[in-house]
């Protein structure tokens, strides 16, 4: 579903927009499409974000279990 909505934007950002506009794509496609991208990337860095923190609270752990695997294989 669809909802109109009005947003006020700086002349530079419309014209920014009409050159991101694709062949016969409206405005609001234009704005749609780049506000899904944007946020997705957002959402990307977060997750990205919190993935190494918790890489980083197990770094210790984690580098010490290859350590071993890889000790182990040396000894093979």
């Amino acid at each position: 579903m669809k909802l109109k909505t009005s947003v006020t934007l700086s002349e530079d950002l419309v014209k920014m927009v009409d050159r991101a506009a694709g062949k016969g794509e409206a405005r609001s496609q234009v704005l749609e499409r780049l506000l899904r991208e944007a946020l997705a990337a957002r959402a990307r860095r977060e997750a990205d974000k919190r993935d190494r923190e918790l890489l980083n609270r197990h770094a210790d752990a984690l580098n010490a279990e290859v350590e071993d695997a890889l000790r182990y294989q040396a000894e093979l």
